[in-house]
């Protein structure tokens, strides 16, 4: 999968994986992806609940190792 930009948050844990996605996300475009690699594994979680309540959609979710790896596509600004 192709994506914009990038966040290696291994060795954090919560809640600093899901912060670092949200300021990343924050000074991203509307459309484009974030890669976000974490080892917490809280993130399983935490990710898929951020994602539902910033309006950024969680495009794919894998297993690499040790790691998780999350694709979030940036939402549209909020009205």
């Amino acid at each position: 999968m192709k994506w914009d930009q990038e966040i290696d948050a291994l060795g954090l844990l919560c809640p600093l994986p899901v912060l670092k996605a949200r300021k990343r996300l924050l000074a991203m475009a509307p459309g484009q992806v974030l890669r976000l690699v974490a080892s917490d594994p809280a993130s399983i979680l935490d990710v898929p609940h951020f994602c539902s309540q910033s309006g950024d959609t969680l495009i794919d979710s894998h297993d690499d190792g040790d790691a998780r790896v999350f694709f979030i596509r940036k939402g549209q600004p909020k009205a």
